[in-house]
């Protein structure tokens, strides 16, 4: 074999070890570092408990029937596979 491409061929799989060398000690560091500071989850925020209330206030019951029925026939769902919780209109 020509000498240029041993050398290259030496030199591409030192490179490679390297990097293997390299990830492996990252792997382990990132292990070690997970077991000394473990994540700790911050406490959730307490949710404000919402009073369950009609479908909408100011909102006729005929109104709110329609709005189901249009969005279970667009949906492709029966009306109580879900439940309008509130209507805004613009």
């Amino acid at each position: 074999m020509n000498s240029t491409v041993l050398t290259s061929l030496i030199v591409s799989c030192i490179a490679m070890a390297v990097i293997f060398i390299v990830l492996v000690i990252l792997i382990y560091t990132i292990k070690l570092l997970v077991r000394l500071i473990p994540y700790v989850e911050p406490p959730a925020p307490k949710a404000k408990a919402k009073t369950a209330s009609p479908a909408s206030g100011g909102t006729s019951p005929a109104i709110v029937a329609a709005i189901t029925a249009a969005m279970a026939t667009h949906l492709g769902k029966s009306p109580q596979e879900f439940h309008i919780t509130q209507i805004n209109p613009k």
